[in-house]
């Protein structure tokens, strides 16, 4: 089906559903990440994504080569969402550099509760190649977030890789952070799990003041 003179092709799906050439890849990173969700790393195909997209099955890999490639690509739109949703939580927090990086590690945990798979896959899979620049970028913003955020609190401005100092501090706080989280996800939390949203988030942001140097 060809459009007005001067516009890309658009695609018709299997089920008759029209795409612009640019929105096909937007529409398969949606239904990736659906397909994530319900089926985990284990159980993720491109057979499973096209169908949910309504696309034939070969669609996907004109965009993203195979399910690996796939995954990073939803992988690099992790990382973003990730990163805006610590922001998300310090635009609601106090400006002191201290609550700031409490609100980055509550937004940090609500980004892993509410996304597990999508968290496991960044966090613990080899199937994303981190050599893609689009995902090595995502990657590194979120790891320049949360530099920027603890040297706020201690005052160094050393780069880590060169200041041993910071470097022990930003992994410190990262630690924390990832540790809850990925207990939480696991399910071995469960007196925190279990809680309403409300007093979960203040049961956590305790024990994140506890640890942070006074």
């Amino acid at each position: 089906m060809t459009g007005a003179p001067g516009k890309k092709t658009r695609r018709l799906s299997d089920a008759g559903r029209p795409y612009h050439h640019g929105e096909l890849a937007a529409a398969l990173l949606d239904a990736a990440g659906k397909e994530l969700a319900e089926k985990g790393i284990e159980g993720f195909s491109l057979r499973g994504v096209a169908k949910r997209a309504g696309v034939s099955h070969a669609a996907p890999a004109h965009h993203f080569r195979d399910a690996d490639g796939l995954l990073t690509a939803l992988a690099a739109r992790g990382f973003e969402r990730f990163v805006a949703r610590q922001e998300a939580f310090r635009r609601k927090a106090r400006p002191a550099p201290r609550e700031q990086l409490v609100a980055s590690g509550l937004g940090y945990l609500a980004f892993a509760i509410e996304n597990p798979a999508l968290f496991r896959l960044m966090f613990g899979s080899r199937r994303p190649d981190f050599a893609d620049g689009n995902l090595s970028r995502a990657a590194e913003a979120a790891f320049d977030d949360l530099v920027v955020q603890v040297a706020r609190v201690t005052g160094k401005r050393g780069p880590p890789g060169r200041d041993r100092s910071a470097l022990i501090d930003v992994s410190a706080a990262w630690a924390l952070a990832h540790g809850l989280a990925d207990l939480m996800v696991a399910g071995r939390l469960p007196y925190l799990t279990d809680l309403p949203e409300a007093a979960r988030e203040q049961a956590i942001a305790a024990i994140i003041r506890r640890a942070l140097p006074p």
